[in-house]
């Protein structure tokens, strides 16, 4: 059968249903992420007017018409959760209409918008001056080809599967992380707890003779992980930088403006890296009393963010010093308890980096998923 051409526009339709009764709250927002993904609303919610906040049901489609800086990506994604959720109402949120579901499946075009393809076509289409839109109308002028619906229901078959799949994996991954947050609050209440600056110390050693190159600057995230440096370094000496080598830590003592949360790394390779000097580099004294995986594990909880937030100080910024980190206090067990709950910890991080490789194979999957409906229809 022979493929047929339709503008978006004749397939879908505008939902506009306001949480005008407060049905739902906080909890319920949702944003997009540029994965195409929904996920929980990092906005600041104090005070704002939830009833003004659009809801979308399970079905429904949802985007930000703002393109510009998003990674060259068009954040779009479908509700596939059995509730309701709400969003802010700058996103602009549709349906496939009631009579055209015997025409497209909403699978099927949610794989059409995960396409790099798609993302390139709404970037090229994309218009404004400081900030770039893909409104309602431009998302309706889209064309799209599809096959019969027996088609489609083969291909999207294949994708529910291998999504089904990586979701059951996701849930055997997370609950490992749920063994490991158990295992340290029961540590809180059983275990001394001591300043771990009885345990580390502070690391000064500067790039002096140059031996460490760009390939070797490093950056940190909020996500406390190494990144590559976005900083300009066109002529920027890299003698003052310091080192962090395998398995010493390093955190900016700058707090404030950081999103609740503190910038902190642990060098878990086999490689030295350089950071900026004004960062603070320290290392395990012994790490027979303490490991470094430990000790990170700590440092990777909400309570520690929430420790080194309230606990900074100044006034146009806010800063956690290298003796404020020295006061923190911690559980410290002896070194086979350690070194058991450090060892699921990495099973829990091994099976992250799988899912995560998994989860990224699924969306490569979907340009190749569409093709094989368009070129099996003819």
């Amino acid at each position: 059968m022979a493929l047929k051409k339709y503008r978006l526009g004749e397939l879908i339709e505008l939902v506009e249903e306001t949480n005008s009764q407060g049905l739902y709250g906080p909890d319920d927002v949702r944003g997009i992420n540029n994965q195409k993904e929904m996920m929980k609303s990092k906005t600041d919610l104090n005070g704002r007017d939830l009833t003004k906040f659009q809801i979308v049901k399970q079905g429904e489609f949802v985007f930000n018409h703002r393109t510009s800086r998003n990674g060259s990506k068009f954040s779009i994604t479908c509700n596939v959760d059995a509730e309701p959720h709400i969003f802010t109402e700058d996103y602009v949120v549709f349906r496939i209409k009631d009579n055209c579901s015997h025409i497209i499946l909403k699978e099927w075009l949610y794989m059409f918008f995960c396409r790099p393809e798609f993302d390139r076509y709404v970037i090229t289409n994309s218009w404004g001056s400081s900030t770039e839109f893909f409104n309602w109308s431009d998302l309706c002028d889209v064309a799209v080809f599809l096959p019969p619906i027996e088609q489609q229901s083969k291909f999207v078959n294949v994708y529910l599967s291998l999504q089904a799949n990586l979701k059951a994996y996701q849930n055997k991954t997370d609950d490992l992380k749920l063994v490991c947050d158990g295992y340290m609050d029961h540590l809180k209440k059983t275990a001394k707890t001591e300043k771990i600056g009885d345990y580390i110390e502070l690391y000064d050693v500067r790039n002096s003779e140059g031996k460490y190159t760009l390939k070797d600057l490093k950056g940190i995230s909020i996500d406390k992980k190494f990144i590559e440096s976005k900083a300009d370094m066109n002529g920027v000496s890299l003698n003052p930088y310091i080192l962090v080598k395998p398995t010493y830590f390093t955190f900016v003592p700058v707090t404030s403006r950081n999103g609740g949360k503190i910038t902190l790394a642990y060098n878990d390779t086999q490689e030295t890296y350089i950071v900026s000097s004004a960062y603070n580099v320290f290392r395990i004294i012994n790490d027979s009393k303490v490991l470094p995986d430990y000790l990170f594990m700590f440092f990777n909880r909400p309570e520690f963010d929430r420790y080194a937030r309230f606990n900074s100080w100044g006034s146009a910024r806010e800063v956690f010093t290298i003796d404020d980190m020295k006061d923190v206090r911690i559980p410290i067990p002896n070194i086979e308890i350690q070194r058991n709950i450090v060892n699921i910890h990495r099973c829990y991080i091994e099976r992250k980096r799988i899912a995560a490789k998994l989860k990224q194979t699924l969306n490569d999957l979907c340009p190749i998923l569409i093709r094989g409906s368009l070129q099996t229809a003819n």
